[in-house]
């Protein structure tokens, strides 16, 4: 199928962008970056928007930089940056064991990092990164910018925080201390697919013992979260099977699982233990 018509808006700076986005934002005006989610949902017609704003060629919206102890990343990065460490230390490392479990090469080649936080897939890899981070969202309009924090952004399934005329312009991550260790795990039915249940885990290990743990939980319900009574198991104690665990059961029975044709509530809350305790395994 083709998309129905729409009107194609090609601007050269942030400030035409967003004026222009103020403006058709009202006609269901939609923001083009890697075009990865959007397009293929207008070419089944699922979306009419009747105007694209392509960010494509603002340069400053290509920035991947460190800044103030962040890593900023720009709203036209592509998943593919991440293949190899950006930063030194074990951010670097975590983005690039996440990147590959997304989709497929020509995907992570033209898709981007912040287009996949504004789409919001409840099974999008980046989307429980940033929760289990805390990262800060970067929103832009005629209004001026605002920086959303990760736990007010994600609101539902494709639901976000941002206004209909805002710009998701910047991703910004702390960087982790260098005695971090993260752990990402993710059940999908066949490599590529979208992941059913994921987790994203990190702690600092302080004398043996779990140091400000931080549990997110992707997939399994209407969008990523941290997951505070797992984060509790583990907070003071050292890793052991036992204590990942109680941290795995307390997670799943925190979650309320979506459900569909194919996947029971129980379903998702026993995957929602296997891929929190392998994630917890893997950043041993």
């Amino acid at each position: 199928m083709k998309p129905a018509p729409f009107q194609y808006h090609a601007p050269r700076s942030l400030q035409e962008a967003v004026a222009i986005l103020a403006q058709v934002a009202p006609a269901d005006g939609r923001v083009l970056a890697g075009g990865q989610s959007l397009v293929p949902i207008m070419a089944f017609r699922l979306a009419r928007p009747s105007h694209l704003v392509d960010i494509n060629g603002i340069e400053a919206l290509a920035r991947l930089a460190v800044e103030n102890g962040k890593l900023c990343i720009g709203a036209c990065v592509r998943h593919a940056a991440f293949e190899r460490p950006v930063v030194e230390g074990p951010l670097g490392r975590l983005l690039a064991m996440v990147v590959r479990h997304i989709a497929h090469s020509p995907i992570r080649a033209r898709g981007t990092f912040c287009g996949s936080i504004a789409h919001a897939d409840p099974a999008s890899e980046w989307c429980a990164l940033v929760a289990a981070l805390d990262g800060e969202i970067v929103a832009t309009s005629v209004r001026g910018a605002r920086v959303i924090a990760a736990g007010q952004f994600f609101a539902g399934i494709m639901a976000t925080a941002l206004a209909e005329d805002e710009v998701l312009t910047e991703v910004r991550l702390p960087l982790l201390a260098p005695d971090t260790r993260c752990g990402f795990y993710e059940f999908n039915r066949r490599a590529g697919d979208f992941a059913l249940a994921m987790a994203v885990v990190h702690f600092r290990l302080v004398e043996g013992r779990m140091f400000k743990p931080r549990v997110a939980i992707g997939g399994a319900e209407t969008h990523p979260r941290r997951v505070a009574a797992a984060e509790a198991a583990l907070a003071a104690n050292a890793p052991s099977p036992r204590v990942f665990a109680d941290a795995a059961a307390r997670a799943a029975r925190d979650v309320e699982p979506l459900e569909d044709a194919q996947t029971n509530a129980q379903y998702r809350r026993e995957l929602v233990v296997a891929v929190t305790r392998r994630a917890l395994e893997a950043a041993l």
